[in-house]
């Protein structure tokens, strides 16, 4: 599928999904969001892909918010310019959160402010070596958006989020890495090859526990110890009543490979 600031490409259980706008380094313009928030949902709902990367076209991942038009939008008032963070933003970093296959983001440029959000709403990342980021929000007299109060302080810490919004630096993957986000750095030609085979070894794994081990994951935060165990019982029972669980259990006493096909 091309949407045109966006573009979907489908390729066995993979679904590779395209910021593309490199002549504007992928800022996020109304028409990107509100394209990448439909693609984000169609791919989710989509039984025959697996697992996702995310993408972006150029030598940026995503400089953020497109500032011309968010200017043009302070012009015409508040809500003008900040309804996009209920209409695009938060649905775009649910649905990442949420989906129950996969993401993969790779990340070969310069990734700040919302693009970074973009990045860590998804379950792994591939960056470029010595690749850029930044929270940027601050910068401009704004806090958050994009998910970031939620998947950073998860990421590296309170204190260490605390300081990057305060003072906000650049740092570089290699930083973010050895802070606790989750990923690898590899040449910045390699990042989407690499990050797109990452993504068909998870796309050949058991989907629906990783959906499962997504939705516990996001539900952990804030509940106390006998809600977690409760939650797992009932998420051992939706995989335990899983094919791809009495298939791999099988192969197991066989000592045979497990072949998981996602039911």
């Amino acid at each position: 599928m091309t949407t045109g600031s966006v573009l979907v490409e489908r390729q066995g259980g993979v679904a590779v999904v395209t910021l593309n706008l490199p002549g504007r380094r992928n800022a996020l313009t109304l028409a990107l969001k509100t394209e990448l928030r439909d693609a984000l949902a169609e791919v989710a709902d989509d039984g025959g892909v697996r697992a996702v990367v995310l993408a972006a076209e150029g030598p940026a991942f995503s400089v953020g918010q497109d500032l011309a038009e968010h200017a043009e939008g302070l012009r015409g008032g508040g809500d003008a310019a900040f309804s996009t963070v209920r209409e695009h933003y938060s649905p775009i970093v649910r649905s990442l959160l949420t989906m129950p296959k996969p993401v993969v983001a790779a990340v070969a440029g310069t990734c700040v402010g919302a693009g970074l959000g973009l990045a860590l709403a998804c379950d792994f990342r591939v960056f470029a070596a010595g690749v850029k980021l930044a929270t940027a929000f601050s910068g401009i007299g704004l806090t958050f958006d994009s998910g970031l109060s939620f998947t950073l302080p998860r990421a590296i810490g309170d204190a260490r989020t605390r300081e990057l919004m305060l003072f906000p630096r650049v740092f570089t993957a290699e930083e973010a890495i050895g802070w606790g986000i989750a990923g690898e750095t590899v040449d910045a030609g390699s990042v989407l090859d690499h990050a797109r085979s990452i993504a068909e070894g998870l796309a050949a794994g058991p989907t629906l526990a990783f959906a499962e081990t997504k939705r516990l994951l996001l539900a952990s935060s804030g509940v106390d110890l006998d809600a977690a165990l409760e939650a797992e019982a009932v998420g051992q029972v939706r995989c335990g009543s899983t094919r791809d669980h009495a298939g791999a259990v099988t192969a197991f006493l066989a000592r045979e490979r497990p072949v998981f096909t996602g039911e």
